[in-house]
């Protein structure tokens, strides 16, 4: 069963969100973070190596400062940020103490996971970590970090999963102020929680919101696409509500709490997981339905005839994200043409893609050896064509497979 698989982890990643540790006008809430270090705590007492994601410097520090609301400006955000971390991490250590717990911190960019090296170098040193018998404290390195921020690309959630991936966890568990995925935004009546997704596509996609705290950059649609690099991974990911009392003892009890996102049993290969999941796309295209057929169904490369539109400025060898005419993005690959080249031969049969570049040239966009579908998942960024129209799925067994 999927949620044993979660209560049964030996190595657990747990991510809690910026709503859950800070308001923005009281800055850090220390009784909650007591509570979650207590929880934390006594899953260690059990045997487990516990690995904590946390969000909340960004909101400490505009606390800190005094702002209404989150700086817009990035320079700001990044103050912002360096004024949290010192502040969230000392609270961190002197709560972690009582349980005779050392904590590590570990500051992680974009950057670091896109890298191979990088992350060979982040993966020893987690691990060199929790073999020490240390909890390592995983964060986005705001202070210097500058696409996350302009971008705001899931604030922590693809991180939590990221760091799964860096340390062989069993499991990833996101806590947030809602308490999963449910059929319509929670505040409408009679929303439902699903609490078991077999399957991510475009309908379970338009379920999900924005982040409507105001404090994170993350919501349902950031958890979304952490499920998904999870899946990839071979890793369980579950989704709850981190104001829950005893939320992670319940979990680790394997209760019935929250939205269980189950691994599909099949683990897709680093290389892979790393085109789809380990750096932003650098562009996109669009492209018709017989593309997406020839892709998704038929495991094809990517041929410049198929492709209707091109979006961005990328180089060749960078990673793009290819989509339906909608803007549902269904794959990732790694382009053999640099944009304003891909823009020239885009609905072009493989035979005039010479004569109209004056050169040899590949015969494929992006070739099936460095392109990675993602099933029935369309995912669909909140700054691009907004979530797919769709019947609100759902069966009576609780779980949703469409």
């Amino acid at each position: 069963m999927p949620r044993e698989a979660v209560s049964r982890a030996g190595t657990l990643v747990v991510k809690v969100g910026s709503s859950l540790l800070a308001s923005l006008d009281g800055g850090l809430d220390t009784p909650f973070i007591a509570r979650l270090v207590g929880q934390l705590a006594a899953l260690a007492e059990q045997g487990r190596k516990i690995v904590l994601v946390s969000s909340g410097a960004v909101a400490a520090g505009t606390a800190e400062l005094g702002l209404p609301a989150r700086p817009r400006e990035l320079s700001r955000i990044q103050a912002a940020a360096a004024i949290g971390q010192v502040a969230l991490m000392q609270i961190y250590r002197q709560l972690f103490q009582c349980y005779r717990l050392k904590v590590a911190q570990v500051l992680l960019t974009r950057d670091n996971l896109q890298d191979r090296q990088r992350f060979l170098h982040a993966r020893n040193t987690l691990l060199a970590i929790l073999r020490a018998g240390a909890l390592p404290i995983v964060n986005e390195n705001d202070a210097v970090a500058v696409e996350e921020l302009r971008l705001k690309m899931g604030d922590n959630d693809y991180l939590a999963v990221s760091t799964a991936q860096l340390v062989d966890a069993d499991a990833v568990i996101l806590l947030s102020d809602v308490g999963g995925l449910y059929d319509r935004p929670p505040s409408r009546p009679g929303a439902r929680l699903i609490p078991e997704v077999g399957e991510l596509s475009a309908d379970i996609l338009a379920m999900a919101g924005g982040s409507e705290s105001g404090l994170g950059s993350g919501g349902m649609v950031s958890k979304l696409n952490a499920a998904r690099a999870a899946a990839l991974a071979n890793i369980p990911l579950l989704v709850a509500d981190g104001r829950r009392d005893n939320v992670l003892l319940e979990i680790a009890r394997g209760g019935e709490v929250g939205t269980i996102f189950p691994p599909p049993g099949r683990r897709t290969s680093s290389y892979r997981q790393w085109i789809a999941c380990g750096r932003a796309p650098d562009g996109s295209v669009l492209v018709d339905e017989g593309a997406r057929a020839a892709v998704a169904e038929g495991k094809k490369s990517l041929l410049p005839i198929g492709i209707r539109k091109v979006l961005g400025e990328f180089r060749a060898g960078d990673t793009i994200g290819i989509a339906d005419l909608e803007g549902g993005e269904f794959a990732r690959g790694l382009s053999n043409y640099e944009a304003e080249e891909l823009r020239r031969v885009a609905g072009r049969h493989s035979r005039e893609l010479a004569d109209i570049l004056g050169h040899l040239c590949a015969e494929t966009a992006v070739h099936r050896d460095n392109l990675v579908c993602f099933g029935g998942t369309e995912l669909r960024s909140r700054e691009g064509a907004g979530a797919p129209k769709g019947p609100e799925a759902g069966s009576r067994d609780g779980k949703v497979r469409v």
